[in-house]
């Protein structure tokens, strides 16, 4: 059974150094996700990292092609992201506004475009084979209000809290706001969700109506959804089934104190299985 990895995490937006919407504890998510992997039975050279300027659109559908490619029945992948997130208006063809699609930023997003859940999904319709067994991890904001710098922090007070997510135009702002009319949304209460025919399981760091944190953790700036997450596959190298994994990340995200509730989605019976398993 083969293990492969592609992980992305961007701190520095275009354009490159002081001037792009950056953040500060991506790169390090990035580095903390692959060393974790090692220790659940990952190789190194089965674990394929982006950052900063490397993680532009093209590289990274170019890395998840790699991660695909001759993958059978049994391997394990992960396809981890560490940066902002946004929402971007699904237009039909008749200009009817179909839903609200959560979407990454690469580095070049700008430039080069966002990629989208809807893209997302195609490309895992199209190039993962059944059996295979795929986990998706993004720690980014998944909804479009203001972004803000708080100080507070985890260890103590006084420390720096960011919002990872890049404000949605105009056009999308406004639907945000009608949620509830598109029918594109549910802002009930926090569960596990099943999805029929799912062939992939979504590790979110937040709902979709949600803001995703980082903030400095014992002297380093880092996500506070990648830092439970590796914490807990860490302490139990990897050995967990994932309804046990969600809930424990969930009750340490709680001790931050800003409201972040992370949310897994995949085919119900997934729930029970162990992860990379």
């Amino acid at each position: 059974m083969a293990k492969k990895a592609l992980i992305i995490g961007v701190n520095d937006y275009a354009p490159i150094g002081v001037g792009g919407p950056d953040l500060k504890g991506c790169v390090n998510d990035a580095l903390d996700m692959a060393n974790t992997l090692v220790i659940c039975g990952f190789g190194v050279r089965n674990i394929r990292i982006l950052t900063n300027q490397r993680a532009t659109k093209a590289n990274i559908l170019r890395g998840m092609t790699w991660l695909f490619k001759n993958c059978k029945e049994g391997d394990s992948l992960v396809l981890y992201y560490s940066g902002h997130g946004t929402r971007v208006t699904n237009m039909g063809t008749d200009y009817e506004v179909d839903r609200l699609d959560e979407a990454i930023c690469p580095h070049d997003f700008n430039s080069g475009g966002h990629i989208t859940d809807d893209e997302f999904n195609k490309f895992f319709k199209t190039n993962l084979k059944p059996k295979v067994n795929l986990e998706v991890i993004f720690d980014c904001c998944h909804s479009g209000t203001g972004t803000r710098n708080l100080e507070l922090g985890l260890d103590h007070l006084n420390q720096e809290l960011r919002v990872r997510m890049i404000e949605p135009d105009a056009e999308t702002l406004f639907y945000s706001s009608y949620e509830r009319e598109l029918g594109s949304g549910d802002i009930g209460s926090r569960a596990l969700v099943p999805v029929a025919k799912m062939n992939h399981t979504l590790w979110a760091a937040c709902r979709d109506s949600q803001l995703s944190y980082e903030s400095v953790i014992s002297g380093n700036v880092r996500g506070h959804f990648t830092y439970e997450f590796c914490r807990v596959l860490r302490a139990t190298n990897g050995n967990i089934v994932r309804s046990m994994l969600d809930s424990q990340v969930q009750r340490a995200l709680s001790r931050h104190g800003n409201g972040q509730i992370n949310q897994t989605e995949s085919f119900p019976a997934e729930f029970r299985q162990r992860i990379f398993a």
